[in-house]
């Protein structure tokens, strides 16, 4: 065992001797739906004119609706890593968003914070944060089984030739030489129903990151939610493609849901659901998938990085809230790690949300809520050195920039939630400090290397 996670496996099993272990009530199960590129006017429940989203919809009115929730990067590796390690992006290890980064195993994972709780844990997705025999896969970070891809350019096709299943290839003969016959989400999700099944009887913790609705756009000819857009005129093929996998995914999600009330355990399973990050593309005037942010994945305006999310829990939530507390990616750890019984290590950013879930206690506020995203030029290999997106919100504040050359705007989120008057020439005093508050709280990242390819390959 590599010494650095021979001390991590030291500490969170101090961690599990110090928490936790007395409670006599059932821990938790946590079930996170993330998809890939879904807009925050995505859902009916977010205002969707056109979607049909009946059972995110009965979330929300079972559960607590957020307008302020965040991803922890405006692209998926960083949003990942914020996710998994509760730190933001003037800390996580992995930035960058060439798709195999491998996250240091010196990090601990919300999957090992909750495995020292006795929680059997589960990934059906899309990772990220490292490829096949690297240090950042999920076998050597938490999780007892994962299903899906490793590397995001693996994750991009649909009917690929393989999947991965806990660290190995399991080549899918339907999609040989080309062919389109498995579809990739379709098996992902039945994992993940297994899981579940497998696990009924024992706290668990099912993280599903999947990549609809992310390109390509792919989709079974014959999935009922296709079959109802793809003859719908005037739309360009993405914007049906989208429409359809939206569609797709609350079918999905209403499929877990109804398979946790006929294992009698849905009173003993918290559902999350959100988006990596805002929409690849806008769709104005057929989706309006930003609705009124602006901006899109990619960058640092509200469309790029205020996502949907949900969360129910029956008889411990109060149903039909609407919260505007902002919170992230970040937060997610310590707020699982509470419900759980479990500590969080000392040096996360996060937060926990549960007095806001659960109605009870005093809810701690964030000072400032922080974003980074480094550009990387494809073409030279390398990250441009001043090519670094960032963005940091204080209360009803909001300040970003492109580049570290230009100019810091400033927005007043509670009167221009569009981002449309740069506020900067008017409120120096608080760009400012905002600026030194992200002078003390980010460290210049580390190096963002890829492993070794296979010749002519992207992902091992």
């Amino acid at each position: 065992m590599h010494r650095r996670t021979f001390l991590k496996s030291l500490a969170l099993a101090a961690m599990a001797g110090r928490v936790g272990l007395a409670q006599t009530t059932r821990k938790p199960n946590v079930v996170f739906i993330m998809v890939d590129d879904m807009g925050y006017a995505d859902l009916g429940c977010y205002g969707s004119k056109v979607l049909n989203t009946p059972n995110l919809d009965r979330m929300a009115a079972e559960g607590m609706r957020f307008t302020d929730a965040y991803s922890g990067c405006t692209v998926c590796a960083p949003a990942r890593s914020a996710l998994m390690t509760g730190k933001h992006l003037g800390h996580a290890k992995v930035r960058g968003n060439t798709g195999g980064i491998p996250m240091p195993a010196s990090e601990t994972t919300v999957a090992e914070v909750l495995k020292s709780q006795g929680y059997a844990t589960g990934g059906f997705g899309k990772w990220g944060l490292g490829d096949i025999a690297t240090e950042g896969v999920p076998e050597k970070n938490g999780f007892d089984r994962f299903y899906g891809y490793y590397h995001q350019i693996h994750a991009h096709y649909y009917y690929p030739e393989y999947l991965i299943r806990n660290g190995k290839k399991e080549f899918l003969e339907g999609n040989a030489g080309g062919n389109q016959q498995a579809y990739s989400h379709y098996l992902i999700c039945e994992e993940a129903k297994r899981f579940i099944r497998e696990n009924r009887d024992k706290p668990f913790f099912c993280y599903c990151p999947w990549t609809p609705p992310h390109g390509r756009y792919e989709i079974p000819e014959d999935d009922a939610a296709w079959q109802k857009y793809k003859d719908r005129e005037g739309w360009g093929r993405n914007a049906k493609v989208v429409a359809a996998m939206t569609e797709m995914v609350d079918r999905n999600v209403g499929e877990i849901l109804d398979l946790l009330k006929e294992l009698k355990i849905d009173d003993d399973t918290i559902v999350f659901f959100c988006s990596d990050n805002g929409a690849s593309e806008r769709f104005e005037g057929t989706l309006d998938s930003c609705g009124a942010l602006r901006g899109r994945k990619r960058d640092m305006y509200e469309g790029g990085i205020r996502v949907p999310m949900v969360v129910r829990w029956p008889g411990r939530m109060k149903a039909g809230q609407v919260s505007d507390l902002p919170w992230y990616f970040p937060d997610v750890m310590p707020t699982v790690a509470e419900l759980a019984g479990a500590e969080t290590p000392p040096d996360i950013d996060g937060i926990s949300v549960v007095p806001t879930l659960l109605g009870k206690g005093a809810q701690r506020k964030h000072e400032c809520l922080y974003w980074e995203w480094p550009f990387y030029d494809w073409g030279t290999k390398a990250y441009v050195a001043d090519g670094l997106e960032q963005a940091v919100r204080s209360g009803h504040w909001k300040m970003l920039r492109h580049s570290r050359s230009e100019a810091w705007q400033l927005y007043d989120l509670a009167n221009d939630i569009g981002e449309q008057h740069n506020l900067a020439g008017e409120h120096p005093e608080v760009v400012r400090r905002l600026e030194e508050w992200i002078a003390a709280n980010r460290v210049e990242m580390v190096p963002q290397s890829e492993p070794k390819m296979p010749e002519g390959r992207k992902y091992r």
